[in-house]
Formats: C-alpha cells, sequence, structure tokens
C-alpha cells in the first residue's frame, strides 16, 4: 500500500479532490445556481462529481458512500428522483441524507462522496 497522497485542483483551502492508499475523497460540491430548482441544484452536482470522479480516472460505479445535505426535507422526495436516475444499477453507495443550513443563501443541497480508486 502506497503512502503517497495525490490532490487535484487544489487552493489555499482545500482540494477538490485527494486520493490516498486507493480511495478517493471528493470534498462537499455545491451547485453553480443557487436558488434553483432542487432537481437543478442536484443534477448540477453530480455532473461536477462525474467530472470529478474522471479526474481521479474512475466513475460512479466505483462510489463507496455519499453524504448529502438538504436545506429542507421537503426537497427530499425531488432530490431523491435525480439521485436515483444517477446510481447505476447495481452500484448503489452508502448514503446518509440530513437537513443542514447551508454556508451560502440559495443552496439547498451539497453532496460529498468517497469512491474507490
Amino acid at each position: 500500500m502506497s503512502n503517497d497522497i495525490q490532490r487535484l485542483q487544489t487552493n489555499a483551502r482545500m482540494s477538490q479532490v485527494v486520493i490516498a492508499n486507493g480511495v478517493v475523497y471528493l470534498s462537499g460540491q455545491v451547485p453553480d445556481t443557487p436558488s434553483a430548482p432542487i432537481a437543478v441544484q442536484a443534477t448540477e452536482i453530480l455532473n461536477r462529481i462525474d467530472t470529478l470522479l474522471a479526474s481521479a480516472k474512475i466513475d460512479k460505479t466505483r462510489v463507496l458512500t455519499a453524504n448529502v445535505w438538504l436545506s429542507d426535507p421537503k426537497h427530499f422526495d425531488e432530490f431523491n428522483a435525480v439521485w436515483d436516475a444517477w446510481v447505476p444499477s447495481g452500484h448503489a453507495p452508502t448514503r446518509a441524507c440530513v437537513q443542514a443550513l447551508l454556508m451560502k443563501p440559495g443552496l439547498d443541497v451539497e453532496i460529498a462522496v468517497t469512491a474507490l480508486a
């Protein structure tokens, strides 16, 4: 097992992707369009997750676990419709989904995933 740590899309505050010991960690992702409907926000995030996973040379079939933060439980069913369409059949990760006060006005969802390289 290698002790090398690879950091992708890094700035002074954080890395978008960290790869260590065969595990890929993605930072929490938020939408580009705050205040858009939850389905739009979720789709933007999941598309970005696909792109970040590709930068680590993997895809969403390798996702092990996901943490989802929703601003309001009323978004749960609509979010799940987008999520369910995104998750490949037979590759559902473990998932936690909680209500949270997100850091910027208009954000209704944030998602962080961990995957196997």
